[in-house]
């Protein structure tokens, strides 16, 4: 089982290689990708150092999966290349996600869709990664009429120059800003780029990949992203109106039983899930559902995961674990 991770040296592509490894992946070949000024440089795996190499070497060895974290650009310019030569590409960017070709996964909820013919494979946005599968049996029993969104988003979904910027702020230097405002002791309404109609790209995504993951476009989606100075994980206030009415009881045993989900709901005990605790960890965590008084099957949770494990490289490397189980790759 040949294995490229394209992308190794950023955020994301060291938790590819931190999930691979502690989910003993089979990996038989190692091919680690980066940009060309790291190409020769070396990181270590499974207690044995890999040089990076370049993309066209990559793709002319022919790895049976490539896993990127990349950008979207370096995705639309070679997902394609390797997809032609045979390897199954997962994409972590949002080169792929709206593609009608192209399935857009979360595997507890839908890796049943994938093929052998299914070559490029997307990976959902961080933020929808872990809202969906919080609801995923939700919708299935009760049906969702409507979801209201407002996140709280880590630093960390911008990259390394966000977190950078925050410690920065914290150490009173100054330096390259990722954001336009400070971050520390700030919170931003802005994730993604402002579109004409107000909204963000990232509240869009929410949007748009909700409808897509569940296959039903009616389900009527607003969201409000906020980037807050936190490098633990992404957290969301998600509003839910359901299609049947429901016992909150129910609720909790519904999603305590969800694969993949976390229940943390015991307010008597100040116990919620945080940003903070779920730092490195690749559940999703689910706390303070409540009833929402103000409409008929009306609910409301609160919803933490680390961005960067379900949101990013656990999710991709469940996707390949999947592939090789079924044998379609």
């Amino acid at each position: 089982m040949k294995i490229a991770v394209v992308g190794a040296t950023g955020m994301v592509g060291t938790q590819i290689l931190k999930v691979l490894a502690e989910n003993s992946f089979p990996i038989t070949e190692l091919m680690l990708v980066a940009s060309e000024k790291s190409v020769g440089k070396e990181l270590e795996f499974g207690g044995s150092k890999h040089a990076i190499i370049s993309m066209q070497e990559a793709i002319l060895r022919k790895p049976h999966i490539a896993i990127f974290s990349a950008g979207g650009e370096r995705s639309l310019e070679f997902a394609h290349q390797f997809a032609e030569n045979g390897t199954t590409v997962i994409d972590n960017s949002s080169a792929f996600r709206m593609d009608e070709d192209k399935k857009l996964i979360v595997p507890e909820i839908n890796a049943s869709e994938l093929t052998k013919e299914d070559k490029i494979i997307a990976n959902p946005n961080c933020s929808t990664i872990q809202m969906v599968l919080a609801l995923s049996e939700i919708q299935k029993q009760y049906g969702i009429e409507r979801l209201v969104i407002s996140t709280y988003q880590s630093i960390t979904g911008t990259g390394v120059k966000a977190v950078k910027q925050m410690e920065n702020e914290r150490m009173d230097l100054k330096g390259e800003m990722a954001y336009p405002y400070p971050i520390d002791k700030n919170c931003l309404p802005h994730g993604g780029d402002f579109q004409e109609d107000g909204y963000t790209s990232e509240e869009i995504k929410l949007v748009n990949e909700t409808h897509k993951i569940f296959n039903d476009s009616s389900i009527r989606v607003t969201a409000t992203v906020v980037r807050v100075p936190v490098v633990g994980g992404h957290s969301e206030s998600v509003n839910v109106e359901t299609k049947k009415p429901f016992e909150v009881s129910d609720i909790r045993k519904v999603v305590a039983d969800t694969p993949g989900v976390v229940l943390q709901d015991n307010p008597e005990m100040n116990v919620y899930p945080m940003p903070k605790y779920t730092e490195g960890k690749n559940e999703v965590f689910v706390g303070r559902i409540r009833r929402d008084y103000s409409v008929q099957n009306g609910l409301n949770m609160w919803i933490v995961a680390d961005n960067l494990r379900k949101g990013a490289a656990t999710n991709a490397v469940q996707i390949a674990e999947y592939l090789v189980e079924k044998g379609l790759v």
